[in-house]
């Protein structure tokens, strides 16, 4: 589903990435932030792709209403926690990159 977003300016965090193999708790988490995050201040939707295949790449793209939200959703918990599973079980590479939207049609 494509997110509807407000009116620009608003905010966009792109996690790229390519899973290792085995699922080692990643679907349980994935769905575990993805309902979190419904509930965090400032966020606006998601929208995420992978490939089918182990080592394909995926691209999440996550809208926030600013800068703050997305330090805000950085510093919760539960979410430092999938991080650093992330780093340790769940990604062989990731790459996070955060940019203002400034026009969207």
């Amino acid at each position: 589903m494509i997110s509807k977003t407000p009116a620009p300016p608003y905010y966009t965090v792109i996690f790229t990435s390519i899973r290792s193999e085995g699922d080692n708790g990643y679907s349980d988490m994935s769905e575990k932030m993805n309902t979190l995050v419904k509930n965090t201040p400032g966020f606006l939707g998601v929208e995420s792709a992978r490939g089918a295949q182990p080592g394909e790449m995926g691209i999440t793209v996550s809208y926030w209403k600013d800068l703050e939200s997305i330090k805000a959703w950085r510093s919760n918990p539960e979410h430092s926690v999938a991080r650093s599973k992330g780093r340790a079980e769940w990604y062989s590479r990731f790459k996070v990159r955060i940019a203002k939207v400034e026009r969207d049609y």
